[in-house]
């Protein structure tokens, strides 16, 4: 292993051992972390470790430290050392890694909070968690203790994925068309093309251009992201609510990152203007984490009582136990330390991006998890089969798009740890240089 990828897999490894400080010992700790990095497929199973003293020296910690772990793992028969070799990985994954072939340094794809390491843990009491009104666990609209905290009269989703798919399967047909901006949140292109819908793009920012598109389309839908996913953009959206409004269209505003807006304030709701006509997606995966799966719908009745027989109808009741737990972390964790905390990760990824790689492009977002980037004279679509070779994964531009522009467009997230970040950059501009 050469001095680069020994500080790429070095990176990695401190990253993994942040994750589980606690009271073990340093080589249970240790053993642990190259664990943790077998299973999302960042180790392959025949992949040479560096030798104890190279990753002592990598990672901070002692030589002993590292062969305890090492002994731990050929102990439950996830290495074997050859003589005179060194210690290589021997069992598969237990899960399907982000790569299959070669090691994910840096996922800068997935806009997503990347670990829980920024929360405050509340104490953990099994009983409480799953005590219910019901009882059963099977709370038809959630949690009431969650809800009253998110708002009220809402109904608990799994995510705003899941959120957008019941918006869609209540408010949609077939052939129906919706507009959408250019570029948006291609999870939700993904939904509409398997309810059969048509995405029309428009500059929802062009109050003309969305007026124009409601005359001549008659869609069945708009849908609107209030902090742009990708671009990180807050445009004032009010004028999308009054034109939907006076011809009786219904909105959805995808309102997941409303939370993480970096300067100034989040945009006002679209359904103080069109009350009766929009459904409110939110969620809770971008402020706290996404492994707990949870997000809201808001709507007027009788709207809100046909998402909530959809969502009956699709997994009868979200989890209680991950409800109770995300009431006790909002209690403990104001999004504006965790806000903080990505503006700070935004300008240090940007500087290190204008430092490496000073031919890319993009606007300083206000909001969001993401650097929406332009590459001049590439196709981001190969660009980014490249980078997967420097151990770096990318959103091309396609993905946001509903007929397949912006192919000269990356979405990359700046949510990942400083030191990552610095190493992802690294495998960036390499693949820059080896590029056609």
């Amino acid at each position: 292993m050469g001095s680069e990828d020994l500080d790429q897999f070095a990176a990695l490894v401190r990253d993994r051992l942040r994750l589980r400080q606690g009271r073990e010992p340093a080589g249970r700790r240790l053993a642990g972390a190259l664990t943790d990095l077998a299973e999302i497929g960042a180790l392959a199973p025949g992949t040479r470790l560096p030798s104890e003293r190279d990753l002592a020296q990598a990672v901070g910690l002692s030589r002993g430290t590292v062969a305890a772990a090492f002994n731990a793992l050929c102990d439950e028969g996830l290495c074997e050392r050859r003589h005179g070799s060194g210690t290589y990985l021997l069992q598969a994954p237990s899960f399907t890694g982000l790569l299959n072939a070669g090691a994910v340094l840096a996922d800068l794809s997935t806009s997503v909070v990347p670990d829980p390491s920024h929360l405050v843990l509340p104490p953990l009491d099994p009983a409480e968690l799953m005590r219910t009104p019901s009882g059963h666990g099977y709370d038809t609209r959630g949690d009431p203790r969650l809800r009253a905290m998110l708002g009220g009269d809402v109904l608990i989703t799994g995510g705003a994925q899941h959120g957008i798919d019941l918006a869609v399967r209540v408010l949609l047909r077939p052939g129906d068309r919706v507009l959408v901006d250019d570029p948006t949140y291609g999870g939700a292109l993904a939904i509409l093309r398997r309810a059969g819908a048509h995405a029309v793009p428009v500059d929802l920012a062009d109050p003309g251009a969305v007026g124009a598109a409601i005359a001549r389309h008659r869609p069945a839908l708009v849908y609107v992201v209030s902090v742009g996913n990708p671009t990180g953009a807050v445009p004032d959206l009010r004028h999308v609510a009054e034109l939907a409004r006076a011809q009786d269209v219904t909105i959805v505003e995808d309102r997941t990152l409303a939370e993480l807006v970096h300067e100034g304030e989040p945009p006002a709701p679209l359904a103080t203007v069109h009350p009766y006509g929009t459904v409110t997606v939110n969620s809770l995966s971008k402020v706290l984490w996404g492994g707990l799966r949870l997000g809201w719908l808001e709507a007027a009745e009788p709207l809100l009582a046909r998402l909530t027989e959809a969502k009956q109808g699709s997994d009868l009741a979200t989890s209680a136990v991950s409800q109770r737990l995300a009431a006790e972390l909002l209690e403990r964790n104001p999004v504006a330390s965790w806000r903080a905390e990505l503006a700070r990760r935004r300008d240090h990824f940007a500087a290190a991006l204008t430092a490496r790689l000073p031919g890319w492009t993009w606007t300083r977002p206000q909001g969001g998890l993401s650097l929406w980037t332009r590459l001049p004279g590439v196709d981001t679509d190969r660009f980014a089969a490249l980078t997967r070779r420097y151990g770096v994964a990318v959103a091309p531009g396609s993905l946001f798009s509903a007929d397949g522009r912006h192919r000269d467009r990356l979405r990359l997230s700046f949510a990942l740890p400083p030191e990552l970040l610095d190493q992802a950059v690294t495998g960036l501009a390499r693949a820059w240089e080896e590029r056609d």
